[in-house]
């Protein structure tokens, strides 16, 4: 409300089914804001957004949001169990047998990397009851994303899904990501470009346009703001050019 320029401006871009985009950009460069339209949270001024040939502003908001899984860097901390906590991203699912809602959940922790929390399914997480378990951050992410992961959607969308997470399971992450977006598609946004190299395209933002689209290694040799980002992150891993504080 009462700002003058639009958020975003001239962004176009088409994704293909089970593709992974990594959406790139300085702070207020329009990455949450393009996630919140996508997911229909945002309706926009102008122009439109389409899915499998559907324009979403014709569809009921259940209808498209059925097509996302969302981790925002606010993900939920629900005081429920942790089964329940999982399930909250399908509730439909929480319909089944007690085994097939077990199995599901379980499926869905080994997914998101959680695979050490399986072991306490009902148990109740926060602080509301005097049995109520405590859990870290990183913790908690995992849960984030785990509950994403129980949503069979055809699109999964992380925001800086491992800004919690220790660099043993950052690294832990990556390493599994292909298998945790088997049959999806995936927009990843992250302010660690080392991760670029795990999709296939990066969209780079900046001030609410689009102004690069490609590869890891052709953003690279073309130059421009993505080439200096990474190199500017790069330096800091650089061990001859580690820097004495």
């Amino acid at each position: 409300p009462g700002r003058k320029e639009p958020a975003l401006r001239d962004v176009s871009f088409t994704m293909a089914p089970g593709s992974r985009i990594a959406l790139v950009g300085h702070n207020g460069s329009g990455k949450s804001t393009l996630i919140k339209l996508l997911c229909g949270l945002y309706q926009p001024d102008s122009g439109q957004i389409f899915i499998d040939g559907w324009n979403i502003a014709d569809l009921a908001p259940e209808a498209l949001r059925r097509h996302f899984a969302v981790v925002f860097q606010d993900y939920g901390r629900y005081c429920f169990t942790l089964q329940e906590n999982v399930e909250l991203g399908d509730v439909e699912k929480m319909q089944g047998t007690v085994e097939a809602r077990e199995r599901h959940v379980r499926a869905a922790l080994h997914q998101g990397l959680a695979d050490e929390m399986a072991g306490m399914l009902g148990k109740p997480l926060g602080n509301l009851s005097p049995e109520g378990i405590g859990l870290s951050g990183g913790q908690w992410q995992r849960l984030a994303l785990s509950r994403a992961c129980f949503r069979d959607s055809a699109v999964m969308v992380l925001d800086e899904p491992t800004a919690s997470l220790d660099p043993v399971a950052e690294n832990q992450m990556y390493a599994n990501f292909t298998e945790m977006m088997k049959g999806r598609s995936c927009i990843l946004i992250s302010h660690r470009l080392a991760v670029a190299r795990y999709t296939d395209r990066i969209l780079v933002l900046q001030g609410g346009r689009l102004i690069q689209d490609g590869t890891h290694h052709s953003l690279l040799e073309e130059g421009g703001v993505y080439a200096s980002m990474y190199r500017a992150q790069s330096h800091w891993y650089d061990s001859g050019k580690a820097t004495k504080l």
